[in-house]
């Protein structure tokens, strides 16, 4: 589809890869809605961009819910929405706490759900339109002692590739995104920081071009870097082999 003159909506605008595909969209030509937490970042987001910013918590349910039922309506109708936000819990399982769960389940699944929800039928009505969702080779393969945040991460990406199955013929498509390591606060965040010396992080700008151009050709699924496909297929086939490798160098 074409990105320019286009209402894209951009989740996660505040920082790593939302930041970089808010500005990418932007400089292809499209209409950007950040969304973000932190106001101050989302304040320079807009003044060195032009970025329309909206300061949002979507794990607050009255806050996801203003946003659907007030602000969407005086936008722009949303040609491309694209759900970046997200959170990581680094432990075990047996020290996830309820909270944390829920937290994970409401960034990571409800949020991206809910506002796709809200935009999928203006763009069936129209007959174009794209959804963007950022999952995580986490959500392909699963991560020891990021259980949850792999699971959210795999019901997004399951959840993306139905979802397009479903919409075939309406002009209306969906990409999901599975990136490696990318370089963002998301390791801080998550509460333990990235540690090993292969693979290297991804600048966000790199998985940001990646994203433009899987909406600019319709593509229906983006891993990158693209050697990723290697260990996903090799798990897919041989899971023995894969899970004595996974210990192995683990």
């Amino acid at each position: 589809m074409d990105i320019a003159g286009s209402t894209a909506l951009v989740t996660g605008a505040s920082s790593g890869i939302g930041r970089a595909v808010a500005i990418a969209l932007a400089e292809a030509g499209a209409r950007v809605v950040g969304i973000g937490r932190d106001l101050q970042s989302l304040r320079a987001l807009a003044e060195t961009t032009g970025v329309t910013v909206l300061p949002v918590d979507l794990e607050a349910a009255d806050q996801v819910r203003r946003l659907v039922e007030r602000s969407l309506a005086e936008l722009a109708p949303v040609d491309i929405l694209v759900n970046c936000a997200g959170f990581g819990r680094f432990a075990p399982l047996a020290e996830h706490s309820a909270e944390d769960i829920d937290r994970l389940l409401k960034l990571n699944v409800r949020a991206p759900l809910a506002l796709t929800q809200t935009v999928l039928p203006g763009m069936r009505q129209r007959g174009r339109g794209r959804v963007v969702n950022v999952a995580s080779i986490a959500g392909r393969l699963g991560v020891p002692n990021e259980t949850v945040y792999s699971a959210t991460k795999g019901a997004l990406a399951v959840f993306s590739r139905a979802l397009d199955a479903e919409l075939a013929g309406t002009g209306v498509g969906v990409t999901v995104v599975i990136p490696g390591v990318v370089e963002t606060p998301f390791f801080e965040r998550r509460g333990a920081p990235y540690d090993r010396s292969w693979p290297q992080p991804l600048p966000p700008e790199r998985v940001a071009r990646a994203i433009v151009r899987a909406i600019s050709r319709d593509q229906s699924e983006v891993v990158i870097p693209g050697w990723l496909r290697i260990p996903i297929w090799l798990q897919a086939t041989l899971p023995g082999l894969y899970g004595r490798l996974e210990r192995w160098f683990g």
